[in-house]
């Protein structure tokens, strides 16, 4: 299996920032970290030996990004402000810098987000603001309700409001959008008995008040909050 180490100074937020690429081709899947993780977290945590059949076959092609969780969201030491502000660098990082450098080694039009638990937010959030770029989305037992996860601590402005999916999907009225949204596929897996089981209900019940397709998988026997779960949920998706 081909494994790619990259890394480069991002302009965007004037920091280096590195990444794993695993496979030669296949469908291409932008993978977000866990909360504050890295990019190596998800060959760490077996997530790409489980995949390893798929990729080595040239059916998947994974790159796998950094996060800034710590500087941005969960960043207790600056201003919700600043929070957001740095969230909004990240999500440009992605856009501006990212997805040049893979399409350069992938020319297939279908993109995925893919992400666990805060990388699942990262992943719808990304693809319902963008659903010109990203055709697809996989998040497994993510939470979207950042207030709740008191990471806003009451702050709120037009930034945190477009990266709020629960409260910016209710108000989507933009055709064009929808339209796009609507030939997407958005899939959101989750235990029944995980936290994060309400928010997922909750989104899948706007995605489909606004006619886009969701498959709202609930995991049940009593699945947890953890990565062999996640290993699980991949198979069965990808």
């Amino acid at each position: 299996m081909r494994r790619e180490y990259h890394s480069w100074f991002s302009t965007e937020l004037e920091r280096p920032m590195e990444m794993l690429i695993f496979g030669h081709d296949g469908q291409p899947l932008i993978v977000f970290p866990t909360a504050c993780e890295r990019f190596f977290e998800f060959e760490d945590r077996g997530m790409v030996n489980v995949l390893r059949e798929k990729i080595e076959a040239g059916r998947l092609q994974l790159f796998c990004v950094d996060s800034v969780d710590a500087e941005s969201w969960y960043n207790r030491e600056v201003e919700p402000s600043q929070r957001v502000a740095r969230h909004v660098q990240y999500e440009r990082y992605i856009l501006n810098e990212v997805l040049p450098f893979l399409r350069l080694r992938n020319f297939r039009q279908n993109l995925a987000a893919v992400g666990c638990s805060f990388g699942g937010y990262h992943a719808v959030n990304i693809s319902l603001r963008h659903p010109e770029t990203f055709t697809g989305c996989l998040s497994m037992s993510a939470a979207y309700d950042l207030s709740a996860l008191g990471l806003l601590d009451g702050f709120y402005n037009e930034d945190t409001y477009y990266n709020l999916p629960l409260d910016f999907l209710p108000n989507l009225t933009d055709a064009k959008i929808l339209d796009r949204l609507r030939h997407n596929n958005f899939v959101l897996a989750t235990g029944k008995d995980d936290a994060s089981w309400g928010d997922n209900e909750r989104m899948g019940a706007l995605l489909r008040a606004r006619n886009i397709p969701v498959r709202l998988d609930g995991w049940g026997d009593d699945s947890p909050h953890d990565w062999a779960w996640w290993q699980r949920m991949i198979q069965v998706y990808l």
